[in-house]
């Protein structure tokens, strides 16, 4: 579980620069909301195909493709909620506090992508 965790990190940080390469994109043309659950979505199906392969090296199938958003929904609703308090309570850059909130997810988003993706009794 370890290495798991491990590569689970790695795969978060590329994840993480795409999203937030397509977020400020978006936010050229989109409130920072808006930018930010894009981004969100479009990243999505990357994150998915890097977590299957690379994180917990089990194979890609219809059922976990459809249950995944699981886990980013979980993502999603902790990191817009720390998006929308750093920004609007606090008063933080719009630019970083994606950042910020994406790391305070990990842990959870991490066990929650576990039990989707790998398969009942391995390891």
């Amino acid at each position: 579980m370890k290495g798991q965790l491990v590569r689970f990190a790695l795969v978060g940080a590329v994840n993480t620069a795409t999203y937030y390469v397509i977020y400020r994109l978006l936010c050229l043309w989109v409130p920072y909301l808006a930018g930010h659950i894009l981004a969100t979505l479009l990243s999505m199906i990357g994150s998915f195909f890097m977590n299957v392969r690379f994180t917990y090296r089990t194979s890609p199938s219809w059922q976990k493709f459809l249950l995944f958003p699981l886990t980013n929904a979980t993502n999603l609703l902790l990191t817009t909620a720390g998006v929308y308090a750093m920004v609007s309570v606090l008063g933080m850059d719009p630019r970083i506090a994606p950042l910020i909130a994406a790391l305070g997810a990990i842990p959870v988003t991490f066990l929650v992508a576990r039990r989707i993706l790998v398969p009942a009794g391995r390891p």
